[in-house]
């Protein structure tokens, strides 16, 4: 099968050897994506912005591989505060709604830049 990559614009691509997101055959996976501005910079504060920016990203990486919201079957967040699941929750719902994915949220106790509240993964199925 063909395989192919997306690099994004996080400064951890390069420097920890990953793309963004993969896809082979109809299948696209999404890689851990946090809350990073276009200039690499996080995304400060608030957690709704912060994941508002990750589904940015996930989803302009699955449309760059021929996907679409529509087509997730999977999504992952990975939360550092408890208190900030209904907020994260509710942009998650707002994006991938539509596709009505298996979803899981899971509180961590931190991720690879302290000031990120929130990463996801996302994983797609792209119909003929």
């Amino acid at each position: 099968m063909e395989r192919t990559t997306h690099h994004g614009i996080s400064p951890y691509e390069a420097a920890y050897g990953f793309s963004r997101a993969v896809r082979v055959g109809s299948a696209i996976h999404v890689a851990g994506t946090g809350p990073v501005r276009p200039d690499g910079a996080p995304v400060p504060g608030d957690p709704a912005a912060q994941m508002r920016r990750c589904c940015e990203i996930a989803v302009e990486a699955l449309e760059a591989l021929g996907g679409a919201v529509a087509d997730v079957v999977r999504t992952r967040m990975y939360i550092v505060d408890r208190a900030d699941a209904d907020a994260i929750g509710s942009v998650h719902g707002e994006v991938f709604g539509v596709a009505d994915p298996a979803s899981t949220m899971v509180v961590v106790a931190g991720l690879v830049d302290p000031s990120w509240k929130v990463e996801i993964e996302v994983e797609a199925v792209v119909g003929p």
